[in-house]
């Protein structure tokens, strides 16, 4: 039987976004934002609108989709986590893919999870998941609303690596802010489109390379 080689990664470490780049987070996020909504005595939009604010930070989607002011955005954002942390953080789905993946890439190199939402929340739907012993560390942001732009989460998981490791990183997500967070680092980004991206916003943000399945993805991470 004729072996067939594999192309080893071509990377020395890859962060992943979280939700709409592993996970699909849909039902969670949305319920929590109309919990919130409603506690404001805001009419809640359209799941289609809702899904529109799954990657930014909280307090931007609430300060500058919703209107409110600083106080009144962490009053919401208090009222969001107490469904999400509740209920919402496991009405979530793992794309399927996504384990097998990650499991061959942590053979071979560090990964490191850089996402908006906090850092609590995400290791625990990465172990809920699985998913946990892939990663070298987990990076989000902080309960108290700091180091929630992409950049900066991004910047904070470069620290963590080793100067090999920061030799050639890619960053793989489904929102512009990922792509905009890479460039602000000076590493690669790469943009998925079956998260919550549209390929007007992940074309504009101009990606090193876009990939539209977890399928495509890997073709490209391990050959």
């Amino acid at each position: 039987m004729t072996m067939v080689s594999r192309m080893p990664c071509p990377y020395t470490a890859i962060l992943f976004d979280l939700d709409g780049t592993l996970t699909d987070p849909a039902d969670g996020i949305t319920n929590a934002l109309a919990y919130a909504l409603r506690k404001l005595g805001r009419t809640v939009p359209a799941r289609a609108v809702l899904t529109r604010h799954i990657g930014p930070s909280l307090h931007q989607t609430f300060m500058q989709d919703y209107g409110c002011d600083a106080a009144t955005a962490q009053q919401a954002i208090a009222w969001y986590r107490e469904y999400f942390g509740e209920v919402g953080i496991f009405e979530n789905q793992i794309y399927p893919g996504i384990p097998a993946l990650l499991a061959r890439l942590h053979a071979t190199v560090p990964l490191y999870l850089a996402t908006s939402k906090p850092t609590v929340y995400a290791e625990r739907i990465i172990a809920h998941f699985g998913l946990a012993e892939s990663f070298t560390a987990v990076v989000g942001s902080h309960l108290d609303g700091r180091r929630t732009d992409k950049g900066e989460v991004i910047a904070a998981a470069l620290a963590l690596a080793s100067p090999d490791e920061r030799a050639h990183v890619l960053m793989v997500g489904d929102r512009e802010h990922d792509i905009h967070g890479a460039r602000a680092n000076g590493i690669a980004a790469a943009a998925v489109t079956y998260g919550f991206g549209d390929l007007t916003e992940l074309r504009a943000a101009a990606p090193d390379v876009m990939l539209h399945s977890v399928a495509e993805l890997a073709r490209h991470l391990v050959g």
